[in-house]
């Protein structure tokens, strides 16, 4: 009998919260400091079913990018949810604080390297080829030191004992187990379309791309490594969706090895009381996506509430 496809469904961990995406619509639930589970739920922009997302290349763009902005809208909203009214990020500031971390970690991961390959063809007298190895290198070893160093963080950590139960809430749907906490704890915390494969995607892909260019002057080498961030994410993208279609092949397997394993950096083992807020995110965003697909139901507004652990679900109200 052959394996039944599902659509690709995933999620992003957030601060005492788990978002899923379907194909229509996103469900966030979130356990309040007093220990009750928020949902809040809203449809997906148009890009997600536009004829964009059969471009190759292009398609990967225009969802990391709708996808970064969700992700980091919800961020926000976990992340206030967590703190009193005084003490809430909001307005310019929250913007500001954004385009100071995008502009340092441009800095840091792409242009930093970049600098210190140019100078070793100097100090040593290597070759470009030598020197744009050992930028891809340095890359690769900030994006692994920097994943270790975070995840010694408290806060940090709990985020990413979320994220593996996202992991083990989609891997336990995708073999069709029943989603409660006992039944999805048993999953990996492992996922051959997660995030983190992506990161290291594009560390890989940069190496390559890069090397190609040859020999160029520092300010032409500063300038293409911004420019081509674009073509490297939508090669990386093509790269996670190609793997993700063909998982049962031996030579894809051993592909996704490194993607598998540096998962472990970003994914802890979750406690239940996570996976119940996992399981509820997940079911919230199901149930929707199922009765759109049944015709029953529009496009849903969003919305917002809280989660019935005995009834295994939501009840909503629109804001």
């Amino acid at each position: 009998m052959a394996k039944e496809k599902f659509p690709a469904y995933g999620g992003q961990a957030l601060i005492e919260g788990v978002l899923m995406r379907g194909t229509h619509t996103l469900a966030a639930a979130m356990r309040t400091p007093e220990g009750k589970i928020e949902i809040v739920q809203e449809q997906l922009s148009g890009i997600y079913r536009s004829r964009i997302r059969k471009t190759p290349l292009l398609r990967g763009l225009v969802i990391l990018w709708d996808s970064l902005g969700l992700g980091t809208k919800f961020l926000t909203i976990s992340a206030n949810m967590q703190t009193g009214e005084e003490e809430k990020i909001e307005g310019p500031a929250l913007f500001l604080t954004y385009f100071v971390s995008l502009v340092i970690g441009v800095g840091i991961f792409f242009l930093a390297p970049a600098v210190i390959g140019q100078w070793s063809e100097k100090l040593f007298g290597w070759s470009a080829w030598w020197s744009n190895l050992l930028e891809g290198v340095l890359r690769l070893l900030l994006l692994i030191a920097y994943l270790v160093l975070v995840g010694r963080i408290k806060e940090i950590s709990r985020v990413f004992a979320y994220h593996g139960a996202e992991h083990k809430t989609i891997n336990a749907f995708e073999a069709g187990a029943e989603l409660t906490p006992e039944s999805v704890d048993k999953y990996s915390t492992a996922h051959p379309r997660c995030g983190t494969g992506f990161l290291l995607s594009v560390a890989l892909i940069s190496i390559i791309l890069f090397t190609l260019l040859g020999p160029l002057p520092m300010a032409w080498r500063l300038t293409s490594r911004i420019l081509l961030i674009p073509v490297i994410a939508g090669l990386a993208y093509e790269y996670m969706r190609w793997t993700a279609d063909h998982l049962e092949n031996p030579v894809v397997a051993l592909l996704i090895r490194p993607n598998l394993m540096l998962q472990r950096l970003t994914t802890r083992k979750p406690e239940l009381n996570m996976l119940e807020v996992s399981i509820a995110s997940f079911n919230a965003m199901y149930a929707q996506e199922v009765e759109l697909s049944k015709g029953k139901s529009a496009i849903p507004q969003p919305s917002a509430g809280q989660y019935d652990a005995d009834e295994g679900e939501y009840q909503s109200q629109q804001i």
